[in-house]
């Protein structure tokens, strides 16, 4: 399986890494796993997507995975996994269905 990361994405981990050191750490089992090729988290019911959220501990912050990192992914193909977005549960509680579709279509047309 291959990942790919759209640009939301890599702008966030980018600013959250400022304050969260371990974050690209705590990714790894994550990457990992969808590399192998396994469905992790929950589906997202509300877009017309194969979406899914999936949380991940925060090692920064000892609160374990309910104070961690939520990633949301979709499948583009059997073979491809796009990362869409990554937020600290500590700092944003969701990302709506529309802000998704956005990313989506932008990551789409890109």
């Amino acid at each position: 399986m291959e990942i790919d990361y759209a640009p939301e994405f890599k702008r966030t981990i980018k600013k959250l890494s400022r304050h969260y050191r371990s974050i690209r750490d705590d990714l790894e089992p994550l990457i990992t796993s969808l590399k192998m090729g396994e469905l992790l988290g929950d589906p997202l019911q509300n877009i017309s997507y194969s979406a899914f959220k999936v949380r991940i501990k925060n090692s920064d912050n000892k609160k374990g995975k309910s104070g961690g990192y939520r990633v949301i992914y979709y499948l583009k193909t059997p073979e491809k996994t796009v990362l869409l977005t990554i937020y600290s549960k500590s700092h944003q509680s969701d990302v709506d269905d529309g802000e998704v579709r956005r990313i989506i279509d932008k990551y789409e047309d890109a």
